[in-house]
């Protein structure tokens, strides 16, 4: 559907009816498959023909919602995993193995932080965190010979610290590594990552993507442009032979698509982490009135940014779309008409302790983990998200002891100030 609008997209990519069949995705609530001989069985198992015999590994209501994603990212193929967590895991792991290297933007979502900067580490994958300002030569000063991806949100969660992506990617492949950027917060409607370089992108659907707060999920899309052959030395993976499918090479019998097909084949095989179809149901639903809300998410977010922004008991305000930001420029340049999202970060005058009183004082926004929702929700990261870090790790990922993340709903933004107005002076 490469002629058609994103949001045209957004209702149509992924599945397209045939002549008597459901207007709406089917949910195929099966584990399940039937062929007629065992050799067709066989050849799926093998890798030689495309078909469907284990939800673990392929569905057909999960394949619809994972072409329509990556055709929103302009990428050649996708793959659902069952959290944002998961796919950041696996798009890491499926060229990483012990005695690896990776270097990160420090100012990521604190969940993936520890992933890189813990977990990995007893996987025996080292991490670097770096400055998401660096400069090149910084950032190249990060490498190792054993490096092999950099990992960046192009909104930082919660610091909303906007990525270089042109930066980041250059360094990358001056390095002969991929760029895997998470773009949960902008999504593809007001951000695509591929265009600006970056090689492969992931989500946390369960955030602007599903909207609602009713499933949680992840996507990995693989924009097909990095030549895993060109550096094969160290994607072995990739482009040696794969014993555990009688000798395949990825990049030979599945070229652009030879990284998603091994993280199917090899990770979610191994591991699971596959949504259900139902979940996935759900997430199309969403996806169907992304543009729509994304639009509204950022109206009301702007508006509130601007009301915080003026407001004599708030100290500092972390939004894009207001000229004097830091990122001001970075969010005219990468996101579409600068509209980046609709979560704020802001500090009170009084801190950590100013911060609990307001947030307690709230009464239509919510105190939840969630963000991203229809709904306006409210968090603490010190205290919440960002809770196992220590002062210095917290200053690193720009999370001060007093940040409040605020996500803003599709309520009237009218409802919304007024509720922030009270909780404020109760601060």
């Amino acid at each position: 559907m490469s002629n058609y609008d994103l949001s045209t997209k957004c209702i149509h990519s992924g599945y397209t009816p045939s002549k008597g069949e459901p207007c709406a995705l089917p949910i195929y609530q099966s584990t399940t498959f039937k062929y007629d001989t065992t050799a067709e069985m066989g050849d799926l198992f093998d890798l030689k023909a495309e078909g469907y015999f284990y939800t673990r590994l392929q569905n057909p209501t999960n394949d619809a919602v994972a072409a329509k994603i990556a055709d929103l990212e302009g990428g050649v193929a996708a793959l659902l995993t069952s959290s944002g967590q998961a796919a950041n895991f696996y798009a890491v792991f499926n060229i990483c193995e012990a005695g690896d290297h990776v270097v990160a933007a420090s100012t990521i979502y604190g969940g993936t932080f520890n992933l890189l900067g813990v977990t990995f580490k007893k996987l025996g994958i080292d991490c670097t965190f770096v400055d998401t300002d660096a400069s090149e030569e910084e950032l190249a000063a990060a490498f190792r010979p054993n490096t092999k991806a950099v990992l960046a949100e192009t909104i930082a969660n919660p610091a909303l610290v906007i990525l270089d992506i042109e930066k980041f990617a250059k360094v990358a492949h001056d390095h002969g590594v991929p760029l895997i950027v998470d773009n949960t917060f902008p999504t593809p409607v007001n951000c695509r990552p591929i265009e600006w370089g970056a090689d492969i992108v992931t989500h946390s659907t369960t955030k602007y993507m599903d909207g609602h707060a009713v499933q949680v999920g992840g996507a990995i899309v693989d924009s097909g442009n990095f030549d895993w052959e060109k550096y094969g030395h160290k994607y072995h993976g990739l482009t040696e032979p794969d014993e555990s499918y009688h000798g395949i090479v990825y990049t030979k019998q599945f070229g652009k698509k030879a990284y998603v097909t091994k993280a199917t084949s090899q990770l979610m095989r191994d591991l699971g982490s596959i949504p259900s179809p139902n979940n996935c149901f759900l997430l199309n639903l969403g996806l169907e009135t992304l543009p729509l809300r994304m639009e509204r998410h950022c109206e009301n977010a702007q508006e509130i940014a601007e009301y915080l922004d003026a407001h004599e008991k708030v100290s500092h305000v972390s939004y894009a779309g207001l000229p004097g930001d830091k990122y001001y420029e970075l969010a005219q340049k990468y996101m579409r008409d600068g509209k980046t999202c609709g979560v704020i970060s802001f500090e009170l005058k009084g801190g950590r302790e100013a911060a609990v009183r307001f947030m307690d004082s709230l009464k239509l926004a919510q105190i939840a983990t969630h963000v991203a929702a229809t709904r306006t929700m409210v968090l603490h990261p010190a205290s919440h998200t960002h809770r196992q870090m220590n002062d210095e790790q917290l200053a690193e990922a720009g999370v001060s002891p007093g940040l409040i993340r605020l996500s803003i709903g599709i309520e009237s933004a009218k409802d919304i100030i007024a509720d922030l107005e009270q909780a404020l002076q109760n601060a």
